[in-house]
């Protein structure tokens, strides 16, 4: 399996190259030249290890089969208490997989703790030696489980960027409180945007890989927009839906629609992949908050990012600027010329139009649909009161979009991140008195639903900080090369 930029089809990688590089030279993202068939029928039975194994193998060609079964095991056991790729029953019909029983108790686990596996094996592939520095740019969860995985592996450095502000206090302290000697986290003035633009300056100015080559070092990244990151997402949709036709929700073959909570597409965009290797996925909704930038270019086409930006309680939805969608946009138009002009008018202008039948394609596969803070308040409280089903800020955007586009079939809920990383949010949702402590807040959560908090999470403010420089967008480029 070969991969190429999303801007230029001239530019050619193997897997290994596409996951040691992260982004193309030109800017544009690296997508497989092919979607590999999915053996439906053999792999219903796997294990969640097993079909991981088997889903990457199609797609990392160049890794040895024997080293993804060995990374899979390793990843997907324990470290997920016997519930990576759990799908809970919320009512009929309607069910929740939930992607947050891993270690940083987020979605993001599932390609974060394998990644680092798959990046070392990438160097070993292509016999380099240097030391690869790895960029960060998070809204809040993909910096703590970044820095999980890639902590203490020998020739990695990773170097976090935050919005300040921007995050919740539990997924703050998760990253500043980070051990490792490898590691750096830094606060940036700004939201999402800022700093995800700021490290993608990075990786396209020349002069910081000249200056880093000097000392042994190249820059990688663990962002979404890494092919890394992505593959091993798309496991979970097929695990999700063997399950459901093995509980008797689905008759096999049938279709079952998914909505993701969604803001740099990523998530969402692994499911369009499974679709592509021929799982029957009938819809894919596009869940936003009240950055709802995604919702307007499904239903319109028009991309335009050049409106206010929003703090939310959903804070790792807070995005303007949804990278992932690049990768949408080629495989629908099979134009990278095209692309590469969206993106330049997107670089310039901050928005761009896409011609009607890249649009139509999108609308064929894609629903989407948005709410903001006072609705998923609402929506947290009645799932738990109607369903005894307690969620996060998140999770209850994708269930409100969902109540909106249910058809009739079985609709699939992502469920992103735990409750009590967003404890005070969750409890005013369900009508309960707020202490000012996140930690207060988690131990009155408990004990207001009966729902356990995460030990991971519970003891965090116990944990001493490590990390709490502040910086300008301007200066992430400084930041990079220390």
């Amino acid at each position: 399996m070969q991969y190429q930029s999303t801007r230029d089809p001239n530019t050619v990688v193997s897997s290994s190259e596409a996951i040691l590089r992260g982004l193309a030279p030109d800017g544009g993202l690296f997508v497989p030249q092919e979607f590999p068939k999915a053996d439906l029928d053999s792999w219903r039975q796997l294990s969640y290890p097993e079909l991981a194994a088997k889903v990457l193998s199609l797609f990392l060609t160049d890794y040895q089969e024997d080293f993804l079964r060995q990374a899979a095991e390793q990843t997907y056991g324990a470290a997920f208490s016997g519930k990576a790729g759990w799908v809970e029953k919320v009512r009929d019909g309607l069910f929740s997989l939930e992607l947050w029983h891993g270690p940083t108790c987020a979605f993001k686990d599932y390609a974060l703790q394998i990644m680092p596996k798959l990046l070392v094996q990438a160097k070993k592939n292509l016999n380099r030696s240097e030391t690869t520095r790895i960029l960060v740019a998070t809204s809040g969860d993909t910096g703590k489980a970044a820095l999980a995985g890639y902590a203490g592996l020998e020739g990695i450095e990773i170097a976090v960027f935050y919005p300040n502000a921007g995050t919740s206090e539990i997924q703050r302290l998760q990253m500043v409180t980070q051990t490792g000697d490898n590691v750096a986290v830094y606060a940036v003035n700004g939201n999402f945007d800022d700093a995800q633009t700021g490290v993608k300056r990075v990786f396209g100015d020349p002069t910081v890989a000249q200056e880093l080559e000097k000392r042994g070092i190249r820059l990688s990244s663990a962002n979404s927009i890494n092919w890394g990151r992505l593959a091993p997402q798309i496991v979970y949709y097929f695990y999700a839906y063997f399950r459901l036709a093995e509980q008797g929700a689905v008759a096999w073959g049938e279709p079952v629609d998914f909505c993701v909570p969604t803001g740099n597409f990523g998530d969402i965009l692994a499911g369009y992949y499974a679709k592509r290797m021929g799982l029957p996925v009938g819809r894919l909704v596009c869940a936003s908050n009240r950055n709802n930038v995604l919702t307007d270019f499904i239903r319109t086409g028009v991309y335009d990012a050049r409106r206010e930006f929003f703090k939310t309680d959903s804070p790792s939805m807070d995005i303007l600027i949804s990278s992932n969608l690049e990768r949408l946009l080629y495989h629908v138009s099979g134009d990278s010329a095209k692309v590469a002009g969206w993106m330049k008018d997107l670089a310039k202008k901050g928005t761009y139009t896409v011609d009607a039948g890249t649009l139509a394609a999108i609308q064929q596969v894609f629903a989407c649909g948005c709410a903001d803070d006072a609705v998923c308040a609402q929506e947290i409280r009645q799932r738990f009161e109607q369903d005894r089903y307690l969620c996060d800020t998140h999770t209850a955007v994708a269930f409100r979009v969902a109540e909106q586009e249910h058809r009739d079939v079985p609709m699939v809920v992502l469920s992103t991140a735990s409750p009590f990383k967003f404890p005070r949010q969750v409890l005013r949702a369900l009508g309960g008195d707020v202490p000012e402590s996140d930690f207060a807040a988690m131990a009155a959560l408990t004990a207001r639903t009966g729902c356990p908090a995460p030990e991971t999470l519970r003891t965090l403010d116990r944990q001493p900080v490590r990390f709490n420089t502040i910086i300008e967008p301007s200066e992430i480029r400084s930041a990079a090369l220390r």
